[in-house]
């Protein structure tokens, strides 16, 4: 335990209290439209701040380490791919996601498909991102576990607790702004660890190449072609559908705004993508015994920085995590309140004072979906096994409806529907059937659910009466 680490990490965690607790000011805060989407007024950098703090999280800075350490450094660069050529064609969607501007992504396929259609996404949507939310609570927990004498039980519900609090506070506003000061720190402190271990511990660039396993230098290490997409396509396809990216462009000013904040988002995440690759390559360098998921953390230890750089290091890493958390905890409130409470066209929706009682349910519903990934981390640890694939399950089974229902006019809800539960089907029974690592599901799963919806809509009629989304960008929406 270092006093260093625990004056930078409460001096982290009470900047996020404050800024959470001003932005749940009762002026700032006037219904599930402000708590949910920042009441469409999130300005450029903030927005890319938040895209960046939320998309990067435990799954960048101890999974996509792990990997990088169990594989090369080239290969890091095949896994992390996605992600950009995924921002690339999300900032191509931007006007389109900007101009339809749902507040959840069942939402859009109600309007689109049909409700039964929203209800099957919204199953998928709050499953995958739960579990999703508690792996974060396990995260940060295990990070507070590394920092204070906390266990790593302890370290969970105080997790949960922060984690919590800045989503139910502010909602939105509070989510975004503590994302972009969290994003700020994520990259000064990996560029300050990367530069501090390059000249010191390296000598510089050389001294690191001329020092990395010969296995780690071939384009695809141990991996194959096959493998390699296995990794691509998940991160690819959450970025395209994730709920939470399609929430944040709608929260944008405009649609300019949307499409200049995508363009932050994505040279920030190289900011953060590129250290997390040379650390954890160059941990097999200096720490060779080290677990894979410990290979950045591992170097906040004093033979490898100094106190207050180490520091840096694990609270950039909490601050990953914890954002990530509390941006899965306030989008499913967005499910429970737009797709099971207030769902359009219902009385609930339409009584006077509804606003209020939106915002009313969307705090209820950050604290609900809290206590049950709490109790999933607790209670069914194996169920976060399946969290490696629910990326899976939700990029196969709802970004191929995403971008149809925004850009295809023919599509039907029948082809949605079985394209969702085809995709979902194929990967449970190719990961209890498959063959395993070889040949991960999402090679399989996504042809089947592309194939299933393109074939299903075209032998299905059109809908009548005319779904209500845009499905063509107007001038007046172009940058």
């Amino acid at each position: 335990m270092s006093t260093t680490n625990i004056v930078v990490l409460v001096s982290y965690i009470v900047l996020m209290i404050v800024v959470a607790a001003w932005f749940s000011r009762k002026k700032s805060m006037q219904d599930g439209s402000d708590f949910i989407m920042a009441g469409r007024s999130l300005p450029t950098f903030v927005l890319g701040g938040t895209l960046l703090a939320t998309f990067v999280g435990s799954g960048s800075i101890i999974g996509g380490a792990s990997f990088v350490f169990s594989n090369g450094p080239l290969p890091g660069i095949f896994f992390f791919m996605g992600t950009f050529v995924g921002i690339i064609f999300l900032a191509l969607m931007s006007r389109r996601i900007r101009q339809n501007s749902f507040n959840t992504v069942p939402e859009l396929f109600r309007a689109r498909f049909g409700p039964v259609t929203s209800v099957i996404g919204t199953v998928v949507v709050l499953v995958a991102f739960i579990g999703i939310a508690a792996y974060q609570f396990t995260g940060a927990g295990y990070i507070f576990s590394l920092i204070t004498p906390m266990s790593e039980v302890q370290g969970t519900v105080v997790a949960l607790v922060l984690i919590g609090f800045l989503a139910l506070s502010g909602g939105l506003k509070s989510v975004a702004w503590t994302d972009f000061l969290s994003s700020i720190l994520v990259v000064l402190g990996l560029g300050a660890a990367l530069v501090w271990v390059f000249i010191n511990d390296f000598g510089g660039i050389g001294g690191y190449v001329n020092q990395l396993n010969p296995a780690f230098t071939t384009l695809t290490g141990t991996l194959n072609p096959v493998q390699i997409l296995g990794f691509f396509l998940p991160l690819f396809l959450l970025v395209l559908g994730d709920q939470n990216m399609h929430q944040r462009i709608g929260a944008a000013k405009n649609p300019a705004t949307a499409f200049k904040a995508i363009l932050v988002f994505f040279f920030g995440t190289a900011l953060v993508v590129a250290p997390i690759i040379l650390l954890a390559s160059g941990a097999t360098i200096l720490n060779p015994g080290s677990d894979p998921d410990m290979a950045i953390l591992g170097l906040a230890a004093g033979e490898f920085t100094p106190a207050i750089i180490g520091a840096v290091i694990l609270t950039a890493a909490l601050a990953i995590i914890v954002t990530t958390g509390s941006s899965y905890l306030l989008t499913c409130s967005g499910n429970i309140v737009y797709d099971l409470v207030f769902r359009p066209g219902t009385e609930r929706r339409e009584r006077p004072g509804a606003e209020r009682r939106e915002l009313l349910v969307s705090r209820v519903g950050v604290a609900v979906v809290a206590v049950l990934g709490y109790v999933m981390v607790q209670f069914f640890p194996s169920l976060l096994a399946l969290q490696m694939y629910a990326y899976t399950m939700y990029g196969a089974a709802i970004t191929p409806v995403v971008i149809a229902a925004l850009f295809w006019k023919r599509a039907t809800a029948a082809g949605a529907i079985v394209s969702m539960l085809a995709a979902g089907i194929t990967t449970i029974g190719w990961e209890v059937f498959g063959p395993g690592e070889q040949v991960a599901s999402v090679v399989v799963a996504l042809p089947v659910a592309v194939i299933t919806l393109v074939v299903v809509s075209l032998v299905t009629p059109r809908q009548t009466p005319a779904p209500k989304v845009a499905t063509e960008t107007p001038d007046s929406a172009r940058v």
